[in-house]
């Protein structure tokens, strides 16, 4: 996702062309490809459907306007799908954020937790202590009071 990110879609003469700087020329390409329909050379995988069957009778010209109109779809497809990339990478890239947030919120709860049930021991020993008290007081209220009467 990063080599997709790091690619720029550039148009040139009305048509999106992807461009990742590894020295692809998609002009010298097409000027290479009319060169040889000029001269009469045709490409040697006749059984591809790049250009459908009827293509074979369709004058040099005709060929270089379907390829181009070809060729238009697919950078578009393939920019629609860079677009898709990046807005899922850009999706992906929030969803990590929020987990992280997540995970970091969970471990401070977590803490808390832990924090809280060390103080209700404490005061659960407080109180215990506290009612041990209370009771030895209240018997000796009780002693006390056996003897003034």
């Amino acid at each position: 996702s990063s080599k997709i990110r790091n690619m720029e879609v550039q148009s040139a003469d009305g048509v999106a062309v992807l461009e990742d700087c590894i020295g692809f020329s998609l002009t010298k390409t097409i000027s290479k490809v009319e060169e040889k329909l000029k001269k009469g050379v045709l490409p040697d995988c006749q059984d591809d459907d790049i250009i459908p069957r009827v293509g074979n009778e369709m004058g040099a010209e005709a060929q270089i306007r379907f390829l181009k109109a070809k060729l238009r779809v697919t950078q578009e497809d393939l920019a629609n799908a860079v677009f898709e990339c990046r807005k899922k990478d850009d999706e992906n890239q929030n969803l990590e954020s929020r987990l992280k947030d997540s995970e970091e919120e969970n471990t401070r709860l977590q803490r808390t937790i832990s924090l809280q049930q060390s103080q209700t021991e404490k005061y659960k020993m407080l109180s215990q202590e506290a009612n041990k008290k209370t009771e030895g007081l209240q018997q000796e209220v009780t002693a006390l009071e056996k003897v003034l009467q």
